[in-house]
């Protein structure tokens, strides 16, 4: 008896273990999530489709970027520097 006991504890833990893991796999670099009908916009770097309202901007050539982290923002100016020199 007490060994199907703890057959059914080690299962158990395996379980959560396992759905622990596959929650942490999320693409979004913030927790918070995008309240429902609010526009998304796509990160020209990372391809991320992140709410209007939280990512950050950077305006090229009068045309607004949308970006969901400055690490994208950086390498996207970094992109422009490299296409851009001779």
């Amino acid at each position: 008896m007490f060994r199907i006991i703890i057959w059914v504890l080690i299962i158990y833990l395996g379980y959560k273990l396992i759905k622990l893991l596959q929650g942490n796999r999320s693409s979004e670099p913030s927790s918070k999530k995008s309240p429902v009908g609010e526009e998304t916009v796509k990160d020209p770097v990372c391809g991320l489709y992140i709410a209007k309202s939280e990512a950050i901007v950077g305006t090229l050539g009068g045309e607004r970027y949308y970006f969901c982290s400055m690490n994208c923002l950086n390498k996207f100016r970094e992109q422009l520097d490299n296409t851009n020199k001779p």
